[in-house]
């Protein structure tokens, strides 16, 4: 596996190593070992699996609050996503700024996207599948989002279309109103 650092820290690109033959293809996602070489001592508790029907589909952004923040794994299995990490860490140099990167099925990329992170994914194309894992259990209480176009994050979506929300995306607070307990260098 190849682990790159991204300008935001603690944000990683995760390439896993492909072995093909005539047969087809074999990868390791995930490998506690490889991971904890690497410093990145996670012990991930949950596999999220989701689908989107329509290219365009927005999910995000989205996180937990601490203690039941999450670390994501994530990659797309079907299609293709533009996906993005925020960090939302007060005192932060790189605080409301973002990292986004095209996931595909093809590509086989991964992000790991730290707790402190606010994260939210675009299909791109109609039919996608994303899977994730989670290092802490979903808690509603906890849950919490912040508008996917808050003019002072300024994410730049590779699509230029309305997206597709859910009820609770649509209202979701700017990142200056959001509930938001996360200080950089405190976990």
């Amino acid at each position: 596996m190849n682990f790159i650092k991204t300008k935001l820290d603690g944000v990683f690109i995760i390439e896993p190593n492909l072995f093909g033959d005539h047969r087809g293809w074999f990868t390791e996602t995930y490998n506690k070992e490889s991971f904890k070489k690497a410093g990145l001592n996670l012990d991930f508790v949950q596999d999220n699996h989701s689908f989107s029907a329509s290219k365009g589909t927005l999910r995000g952004l989205h996180y937990q609050l601490a203690p039941k923040s999450q670390t994501k794994l994530v990659r797309c299995t079907k299609g293709s996503i533009f996906d993005v990490a925020v960090d939302i860490r007060k005192g932060s140099a790189t605080y409301g700024e973002w990292f986004g990167i095209e996931l595909t099925a093809e590509n086989k990329k991964q992000l790991l996207v730290p707790k402190g992170f606010a994260h939210a994914f675009m299909t791109l194309e109609d039919n996608v599948e994303v899977q994730y894992k989670v290092d802490e259990l979903y808690s509603p209480e906890n849950d919490r989002g912040i508008i996917w176009n808050d003019p002072t994050i300024s994410v730049e979506w590779p699509l230029n279309l309305m997206p597709i929300l859910s009820g609770k995306d649509e209202k979701a607070p700017l990142l200056k109103d959001a509930d938001n307990n996360f200080t950089y260098g405190v976990e």
